[in-house]
């Protein structure tokens, strides 16, 4: 439409159409109404006030590189604003993540560096580089978000069926094994921590780890339920696989998944007790990031074998060789708990609809869910 055709129609001057598009005339309410009408829209989507966006403070939950404007999403955890850079992966979940905001400046590495005592000795260790955000979404809507760190992909399904009960609420994820998700929740960037890691020592699951990387501060742990941990195998397990000293022999390939994971721990562990060397193993320095990149490497033929889950492997069509029963918890910092997005996160828990659909996932006991299995 020229200026003109739209003159005509809005009944004003193609003079006055000139002048509100280059910027030199502000348009009476008249005017405005006549432009709107014309155009088939509201006034606001023509004009607004050219106030700049509202901007934050918030601490970058992971580094950078230096000069980099970001898309964030936000949440605000222990009366901070934390935002999460929407990068790689985590820019994705099936579709592409709407962002929040975008930074303004990342000045310096934004990171994390340790604080020590006096006698030089690391306590803790704090975001020391803080961005400006500008804000694409409603403040009050961004406030009432719960996040997740873990490895499980029933976090995802969870998130959904939260979302569906409490519709203004949301639940941010993010795919972290369990010491880094512990470490995040540490660090004050989450408000919830899942994990699904045992001790030989005290025959323990989760407790210990919290204990020594929380440091004292006060949690809850609230449980899942118990998986069924194991060898992910070809479907129909062609290669006859059985145990770990099977892959020795059968000169299989695994695919591992990174230090501080669950399943890491696991194949360690269950190959000291059959005294298998990791050398051994063709593949054990192949590494991925998560229990379904798992799956789809055993899945593409990549590896013949990965340490993952009984629900994975199902959900992949894949076969199967029990290892371990593992109980997975959310690990929550007390003071955390009683703020209402949690409380509406964990209210979903009890739900039937919800306990439904884990009994079909399969290999999940899940008697026990929601409750609270220890404090510390």
């Amino acid at each position: 439409m020229s200026q003109q055709d739209l003159a005509n129609i809005a009944g004003v001057t193609r003079q006055t159409i000139s002048g509100v598009e280059s910027g030199q005339y502000a348009p009476s309410v008249a005017i405005t109404l006549r432009l709107a009408k014309a155009l088939g829209c509201q006034v606001e989507n023509l004009f607004w006030l050219e106030d700049d966006l509202p901007e934050i403070e918030a601490v970058l939950a992971k580094p950078v590189p230096t000069g980099q404007q970001l898309r964030v999403s936000l949440a605000k955890v222990g009366g901070q604003w934390i935002a999460y850079p929407l990068v790689g992966k985590e820019a994705f979940r099936m579709e592409m993540i709407p962002a929040d905001g975008e930074t303004v400046a990342v000045d310096g590495f934004p990171g994390i560096s340790k604080l020590s005592n006096p006698e030089g000795k690391a306590e803790s260790q704090t975001h020391t580089n803080k961005v400006q955000v500008s804000l694409l979404d409603d403040l009050d809507k961004l406030q009432n978000t719960v996040v997740i760190a873990g490895c499980t992909p029933v976090i995802s399904f969870l998130a959904r069926a939260t979302e569906r009960w409490h519709p203004q609420l949301r639940v941010h994820y993010h795919f972290a094994n369990s010491m880094a998700a512990l470490r995040s929740l540490n660090r004050g960037e989450v408000h919830i921590a899942g994990m699904h890691l045992y001790d030989p020592q005290t025959g323990e699951h989760n407790i210990p780890f919290a204990r020594e990387v929380l440091g004292g501060r006060s949690a809850v742990l609230i449980t899942l339920g118990i998986w069924e941990e194991g060898l992910v195998v070809a479907p129909g397990n062609p290669m006859e696989i059985k145990s770990l000293s099977n892959l020795v022999e059968l000169e299989a390939t695994i695919i591992n998944r990174e230090p501080g994971s669950g399943s890491r721990m696991l194949l360690e562990r269950k190959l000291k007790e059959e005294q298998v060397s990791a050398n051994a193993i063709k593949g054990y320095e192949h590494i991925v990031h998560s229990h379904q990149d798992v799956a789809l490497s055993i899945a593409a033929g990549i590896a013949d074998a990965g340490v993952s889950t009984a629900s994975v492997a199902a959900a992949f069509g894949l076969g199967f060789i029990p290892l371990h029963q593992a109980r997975y918890d959310l690990v929550i910092l007390k003071e955390y708990l009683e703020e209402a997005p949690v409380q509406q996160f964990l209210s979903i828990l009890g739900h039937r609809l919800v306990q439904s659909q884990l009994e079909v996932l399969g290999g999940y006991d899940i008697s026990d869910i929601g409750e609270v299995v220890a404090t510390i």
